[in-house]
Formats: C-alpha cells, structure tokens, sequence
C-alpha cells in the first residue's frame, strides 16, 4: 500500500546491498500523501516509511490522507530502479573481484570458448564439405571455399592457441611479457599449420571409421547416411581433431572441443585416449573413455560402455589409470571396464551389464554368467 525508504548507504558495497533490500519500491496507491508535493518533500528528507498502516514520516511532519496524483511516482521510479540497476552491477563486478571467473581479453587469458567451437565447426567443415553446413561445392568453387575456410581457421585458432600457451606453458619462460607472447605466437602458428596439414590423414582415419559404421550397423544405409547422422562417428571426428592438439602439446583447447561434443552427443571421449583404426560407436549415448584409454583397430563400443579408472585420486593423473582394448573387440551395452592394468585381448566380446577389473585373457566371451 505504501513506501519504504531505506537510510543513506554506509560505505561499501555490502551496505549497499543491504540498502537495495529496502529500497523505496511502488506497492500501489499511497494513502496520506496529498499531491506530488508532499511526495518530494519527503523523498528529500529521506526518512519515509509505512507507520500503522499509513504513510508517515517519523519527524516533523504528519501526513493527511488523500490520494496522490496517479503519475507522482513516475519520475522517482525511473530514478530508482536506474539505481537499482547500478548497485546490482555493483554487486556483479564486485564478485569478479572476490572470486575471480573472468576471462578478460588478452593474450594471456584463457581461451574463448565461442571461439573455439567456431573452427572447431569450420574443421569440421573441411574434414566433410557439405554435410555439416548448407554449402553450394561445385568442382568450380571448391578450392576458393577451402581457402577461405583455411584461411580462417589459421587466423582464430592460432590466437586461441596462443591465448592458451600463453596461461599454461609460457608464462614461466621468461619474465618479458613481449617475448613470451611472442614466442607463444610462433608455437601457435606452427601447431595450427601442422593441424591444417594433419587433415588429410584425419579424413582417412574418419572414412575407416564411417566403413566400420556401415558394415557393423544393419540399419546404416549409406556412408553419406553414417556421415550426416550418426553420433558416435560426430564424436570420433572432434577425438581425432582434438587429439592431434592434445598430443602436440596444446592445453585447454582440446578438452573445449571435446566436452563441446560431448554435450551434444552424450560421448565422453577424452582427447588424451589412443584409438585405432576403423572405430565405431553404435547409439553412443552414455559412452565414455577416459585419457589413457588405449584402444586398437577393429573395436565396437555399444551405449554406456565406460572404460574408466579404479581411482580418481589427483596424485594419479599422469599415470596410466584406464584399461587398454585390443584390436577386433566387442563391448555390448553398460558394460564397465576398470583400471590401467586392465588388459581387453584380441578379439574378445564382453556383454552388457557386465563389471570387469581384470585382464581378459584373448578370444574371451565375457558375461555375467562367467
């Protein structure tokens, strides 16, 4: 029914906040004010707030009852809620400050993730022209499109590169900001031409993968149908991009491009993991494989596999904690397989549902049964 004004802030930011809580906010028409008048008379002393029902002031003035004018409040709320606005920024930028979370600009900042899934696509792009983006290819314009797609991805992601050397690797060199930029700068480009050059022997790779695809999954039709539609070989593409990254060296970026995917697919790939030849996921959703995974040629994983750790204690990490898979293995769905010491042989199956934390022995049908 009426106002309340809080007190002049004290200094700070958490007085303000405290201030914001109560602020003088419009709660509808206001019983005891008589015209805009009184209304400014009052929001000059600062001091009005509800009493007994009625709106009064504690001082000197006593209010009669009336009804204001219908538009006396307007020009204080623009007023107010433009206040209201800065002290909630405030309070924003006031726990950057606090907690920190930001990645301002710069070279020495983290990545930026629009960024980086940016080329990440664009790659894509190039690995399969067509398929992922509505392009007009003729044999007539298709060098011009690589070129610029080339081009592009050269330029961003040399910088993302940079921006993560830069964080990571760089900023212990040498105290000279000019000369660590620099020289993180050269490392950048030299990785991000390697990338470019790297492309065609991840399209061959991915085309034993989509030849896998087609030949394990009686419902595939196609290799286009493979390429355009199925998750598990989306994943696999990011994994190949993103190890080839990971395995030169560059930190941050890899793991963007994968949990990007990941996101989008429900496959967990870790860009550490090593993966064979003619790979295939069917369904995918679920799946994940951890970062020192090693895995063969010829190998089929179903939904909710996880090739995972036994331990996740942090003085781990650069162990070998996650099993190794070899070539013409079959893991049905949910199965979970465990531990860095954890051998899969040649040619084995494990079933769905099953829970294994030993080694396999070669040839081996692997069930709950067993």
């Amino acid at each position: 029914m009426c106002f309340q004004l809080a007190q002049p802030p004290e200094n700070g930011f958490r007085s303000r906040r405290k201030q914001l809580a109560g602020k003088l906010f419009f709660a509808g028409s206001c019983e005891g004010l008589e015209g805009r008048a009184h209304f400014e008379e009052m929001r000059e002393n600062k001091r009005l707030r509800l009493v007994g029902g009625e709106c009064r002031s504690p001082g000197k003035h006593d209010l009669p009852k009336g009804r204001a004018h219908p538009n006396f409040y307007e020009d204080y709320k623009k007023e107010d809620f433009l206040m209201n606005i800065d002290m909630l920024i405030d309070g924003i930028l006031d726990s950057y400050d606090r907690y920190g979370g930001i990645n301002r600009t710069g070279a020495e900042n983290f990545p930026n993730r629009e960024n980086v899934i940016a080329v990440l696509n664009e790659l894509q792009t190039l690995v399969f022209p067509g398929f992922k983006n509505a392009e007009d290819i003729t044999p007539t314009n298709i060098r011009y499109i690589t070129g610029q797609k080339v081009n592009h991805i050269i330029t961003v992601l040399t910088k993302e590169i940079q921006k993560a050397l830069a964080y990571t690797v760089c900023k212990n060199i040498e105290d000279d900001k000019k000369f660590r930029e620099s020289h993180c700068f050269k490392l950048a480009e030299e990785t991000t031409f390697a990338l470019i050059e790297e492309i065609p022997e991840i399209r061959r790779l991915l085309m034993l993968d989509v030849a896998a695809a087609f030949r394990g999954d009686p419902a595939a039709k196609s290799n286009e149908d493979v390429i355009i539609s199925y998750p598990g070989l989306q994943a696999i593409t990011v994994y190949r991009i993103a190890h080839f990254l990971c395995k030169n060296g560059i930190p941050i970026i890899p793991r963007i491009m994968s949990e990007h995917i990941h996101g989008r697919t429900g496959i967990d790939i870790n860009p550490g993991a090593t993966i064979g030849e003619s790979f295939f996921i069917d369904h995918g959703t679920g799946v994940v494989i951890g970062e020192s995974t090693i895995i063969g040629n010829n190998v089929k994983l179903y939904q909710g596999v996880t090739l995972g750790a036994l331990s996740v204690k942090k003085e781990l990490m650069n162990k070998k904690r996650h099993p190794t898979i070899e070539d013409d293995v079959t893991i049905y769905a949910n199965a979970t397989i465990l531990g860095g010491n954890t051998v899969i042989g040649k040619g084995s199956i494990i079933g769905g549902n099953t829970w294994v934390t030993e080694s396999i022995a070669p040839g081996t049908m692997f069930t709950n049964k067993n």
